[in-house]
Formats: structure tokens, sequence, C-alpha cells
């Protein structure tokens, strides 16, 4: 699959498009099926245009958050959606972060999905920062034009969440998932949304974002405001662009929230997370950074998880292959079912399967 996006023929339309989402609509005064709303504020994508998210009402006991993907930028030249092709999404008024558009876990009319019946919160990105900016950014390009971006990602997400807490009181169990970018920033969010509900059984899930083992991403960090107007939690107290990591955030959330079930999917090979450790500067393979981070997160946190399947595909929650991923004979539909159930499950990896783990990836 390709992560390198050319949107920028398209981004114009944005603006116009977005105008037409409701405002922070009600739960109680949703229609049936997906619904867009429009939080202004503070909220904005990269290039300045209107930011929206998107609600499906359901049951109000069982909620899905899913924090979209949609790539990174941390330099004018990449963050700049003019030049073509760009590797992140600079825009919410896109197919890619439209529910209805998407299959798998948001295809409301699969009998095999299992949030087909809870209410779902499909949380758009577009800001080029995994979800955790707090910065507006000036960048200087190859030609030495400046370009500004609004990482605007805590904002963001935080507009849909406080839409959640302010509409739905007390479910008694939450499922927030992201895929690629929302996979990062996954585990703080489950967090914060572990504090709002400390009834709520939750459990943390993501897809496409384990293989990230590199040094301290300074450049990325400072450039997104990554650690500025982060939860006053004493487990988060010392982190910082120089010394922290991604996988960090796991770690302060389950210091914080022992209760929290975490759980992981990958494919050995992602293609797209290869692409993006090239741009971090590293030339490894997945595989091996993906298992020494899993190791890592399995031995200090009891109730982490992960599921490793074969090939280069990069995140399920979105597309058919939900229904037909498996590993380990275990189908990976199966597996999150379970996973969004609160069951104990087992991590499974294509290492156990006679094919090994490099699937349709050629030697």
């Amino acid at each position: 699959m390709r992560m390198i996006f050319a949107v920028a023929a398209l981004a114009p339309l944005a603006i116009a498009g977005t105008a037409s989402a409701n405002p922070m609509t009600a739960i109680g005064d949703m229609d049936a099926g997906w619904n867009t709303l429009a939080p202004g504020g503070d909220t904005m994508c990269a290039m300045g245009t209107p930011y929206a998210f998107h609600v499906k009402p359901g049951a109000r006991d069982k909620v899905m958050v899913f924090l979209n993907g949609g790539g990174a930028c941390w330099t004018g030249q990449h963050c700049d959606a003019q030049v073509d092709p760009t590797p992140y999404v600079p825009v919410a008024d896109l197919p890619h972060n439209d529910p209805r558009t998407r299959k798998g876990a948001f295809d409301l009319e699969n009998p095999e999905n299992p949030f087909s019946e809870w209410t779902q919160v499909f949380v758009s990105y577009c800001t080029g920062d995994v979800h955790l900016g707090a910065h507006d950014m000036t960048y200087t390009k190859d030609d030495g034009s400046e370009i500004t971006v609004h990482h605007r990602g805590k904002a963001n997400t935080m507009s849909a969440l406080n839409w959640l807490f302010e509409n739905v009181d007390a479910p008694e169990r939450v499922f927030v998932g992201g895929g690629s970018a929302g996979a990062v920033a996954s585990p703080l969010y489950a967090g914060i949304v572990q504090e709002a509900y400390p009834q709520a059984e939750v459990v943390q899930y993501a897809g496409g974002g384990g293989g990230y083992r590199v040094n301290p991403t300074v450049a990325l960090s400072e450039a997104w405001g990554t650690f500025d107007d982060l939860p006053d939690w004493p487990s988060l107290e010392g982190m910082s662009a120089e010394t922290s990591v991604f996988d960090d955030f796991y770690l302060a959330s389950a210091a914080q929230f022992p209760q929290i079930k975490f759980r992981q999917f990958n494919t050995a090979y992602d293609t797209v997370q290869k692409q993006f450790l090239h741009l971090l500067g590293s030339d490894s393979e997945v595989y091996p950074l993906l298992k020494a981070n899993l190791t890592d997160l399995e031995s200090e946190i009891s109730n982490f998880r992960s599921f490793t399947a074969a090939g280069g595909f990069h995140t399920i929650l979105r597309f058919d292959e939900f229904y037909t991923f498996e590993a380990g004979g275990v189908r990976a539909v199966d597996w999150v079912r379970d996973v969004a159930d609160g069951k104990d499950v087992e991590t499974v990896s294509c290492d156990d399967d006679d094919g090994g783990c490099r699937g349709d990836i050629a030697e």
C-alpha cells in the first residue's frame, strides 16, 4: 500500500465541503448512520482549512473511538501540500477522512463487524503530527520560502473526545483505537478516556505503528509540540523531546492507569512503516525493530498483547482485509472482537506459521 499522498489538487475543495458539516450536534439529535461535526474554535487542519470529525450513534454502553491515520510531516518541503506527492493528508474533507468510504470496522452492513451496534467516533486527521501537535510551525523550504503549518492534532482530537464526554455519560466499555499515525497517539488518548470514564473498561488498540524504534525524534517533537499540553499525570513528568520515544506513551499510560488493556496489530514487513523509517533515517526492515519494541512492551506492561501478521499490508481496521487476515490459525477479526469484548487475548505471531512472516514481500 502507498502512503505518499497526492492531495494538492483536492485541497481547495475542503473549505467549501467542510462548511456543510453540522455544528456540535447532541447525540440524541443525530441521524442514524454517520454524522459530520465541525467543532470550530482552536481546531484547524495543517493549511488552515476547517476541521471536522464523524459520529455514528449506537449503543451508549459501548463506544469505539478511532484515531485516523494519514502520514506525518516535519519539514517545509514535506509539509507543503502543493508539493506532489506529500507524505501526509493535510485536509479533513477528503474521502480518506470519511468513514462512509471505509470498510472493515466501519462497514455497517457486514454481519461480522464487531462494532456495528456501538457508538463510533471517527477522529479525522489532517495535521501531520500523529494527533500530538500543539504548535503552529513556520518551516523554511528548500527554495528559501516559508510555510506555516498548523500542527493542531491535540486540539482536534480533544474536540472529538470532549464531545464524547459531554454526550455519553457512563459507557461500560470504550475501545480507543488508532491506525498508522493514530496508532502512535492511541496509548495517550486511551489514558485520557480512562481518566474521564473511571468506571469504564478501556481497551487500547494500535494498528500499523509498532515498528518505530528510533532515537528520540527531537526535530519532530519540537516542531509539533508533542510534549506540550499533556495531561497532569505523574507518569508523564520528565518526558521530553530529548529523552522520549513514541512507545513511552504506552509506559506512561500503563503506569497511570494499569487497568487499561493494551493491544497492537502489525504486519511484519509493513511497507508504509518502512517508508517512514527511511524518512527518519533508518534503512532497517520493520520486523526486527517491531519485534524488539513488542518484547520491551510485553516485559514492561503485564496486560500488553499483540497480533503480528505476515506481509506488508498497512493497518486493517479501515479495510476489507480486516475480515481475511490471520496468523497462527487466528483470524484478525476474531482477535479484535475478543479485544473489543475485553477478553484476555493471547499474543499471536506469524512466526508460528509455516510460511513465516514475509508473506507477499519479495526477498
